[in-house]
């Protein structure tokens, strides 16, 4: 629009200067266009319009009508400058309020219909008479449309930022109870499950003190080693790094192989892996390891258990089995917030993070075998 309006000033003035050389008026003329480029200039310089919604600025009312003052004696001088209101229709509605726009394009019109019918010389044709209001209408029209689509836009816009803050927001709770989550089963399958089993070892210290003091002592002195494995997780948990027995041994079969001794429970491999398994698979089956056996220990009243890992190619099987008393399937304990037996769900939802499956095989009397499947990726 801005190139527009010099070009149709610029014409204005040449055809005017072509029509009417050396007249007295050219020197108004020549002034008032030079005048009114000036003017148009310094738009740009007071800043961008205001929102269609606020009131205009006092220095852009002054600047505008300025500029439509110094457009109306050229039109009153030379009617040849009349077809330069349409740069000036745009730059009213972009100004000026809806009603106050569409006053200021009425009256730019009303000037153009009078103009082109004094360059008519007396004659009447209805082209000069509709088509100013015509081309103005379209102006206007083209204008409005135009500033809804923007408006839509900035509000689609808006409505795209606001979603993309919630659906962040959602994606960071989701996070933070699925990190809460895993945080919880590791506690219970490490610090609870070994906290549980000092509780134990001490009672049945302090029971035996008197009549068996060296079989006292061994109950201390393994709830002490317990404890040493206990502040080892603690550490781990707070680097976030994998299982103490992991770290130390090196890989899942040491770490297995480790725990077992310490469980009293019989550990055997079946099978070699084709490549090195992935971390969180390691440490997902020790933890179930550690849950599985901690149970075994506080609830089966089991003479024997046994860990067997299996690698069977595309997948990776640990099983847990004991000889102890068993249960049914409606005696599986719950994950109710503060009632023992949150480790079945546990293992279950480690299970199923790596695609795999848990299955457990038990009756009242006649133990129980937990087994855990998680698929590997094939090797390159």
């Amino acid at each position: 629009m801005h190139v527009a309006f010099f070009l149709l000033l610029g014409a204005s003035l040449t055809r005017f200067l072509l029509r009417h050389p050396g007249e007295a008026r050219t020197p108004w003329i020549i002034a008032l266009s030079v005048t009114l480029a000036l003017l148009y200039v310094l738009g740009p310089v007071l800043g961008p319009a205001a929102p269609r919604a606020a009131r205009p600025a006092p220095r852009r009312l002054a600047w505008l009508g300025g500029v439509v003052a110094v457009w109306m004696v050229l039109v009153v001088l030379a009617p040849s400058f009349a077809w330069c209101a349409v740069p000036l229709f745009f730059t009213g509605l972009r100004t000026l309020p809806s009603r106050a726009a569409l006053v200021l394009v009425g009256v730019l019109t009303a000037f153009v219909v009078a103009a082109q019918l004094q360059l008519a010389h007396g004659g009447f044709d209805p082209n000069l008479v509709l088509a100013p209001p015509a081309v103005a209408a379209v102006a206007t029209a083209v204008f409005l449309y135009m500033q809804r689509q923007a408006a839509r836009q900035r509000a689609l816009i808006d409505d795209l930022i606001r979603t993309r803050r919630e659906l962040a927001a959602t994606e960071r709770r989701e996070g933070t109870l699925a990190e809460r989550q895993r945080l919880s089963m590791e506690i219970h399958d490490t610090l609870a499950q070994g906290l549980s089993s000092q509780q134990m070892l001490l009672q049945a210290a302090d029971r035996q003190w008197d009549a068996d003091p060296e079989t006292a002592r061994r109950h201390v002195r393994t709830a002490e080693s317990i404890a040493e494995r206990n502040l080892a997780e603690a550490r781990r948990f707070v680097h976030d790094l994998a299982p103490a027995d992991l770290a130390e041994g090196g890989s899942l079969e040491e770490a297995l192989r480790m725990l077992a001794a310490r469980e009293s429970a019989a550990f055997r491999v079946d099978g070699a892996p084709a490549g090195g398994l992935p971390d969180r698979v390691q440490s997902a089956l020790l933890r179930i390891a550690q849950g599985a056996l901690a149970n075994v220990r506080e609830h089966a009243n089991a003479r024997a258990a046994a860990l067997t890992l299996t690698y069977l190619g595309d997948q990776v099987v640990l099983d847990i089995a004991d000889d102890g008393t068993g249960f049914g399937p409606d005696d599986v304990p719950s994950a109710s917030p503060g009632v023992r037996g949150h480790g079945l769900p546990a293992m279950r939802a480690r299970v199923r993070q790596l695609g795999g499956t848990l299955t457990i095989e038990s009756a009242p009397g006649e133990g129980t075998v937990l087994s855990a499947a998680i698929p590997l990726e094939p090797q390159s």
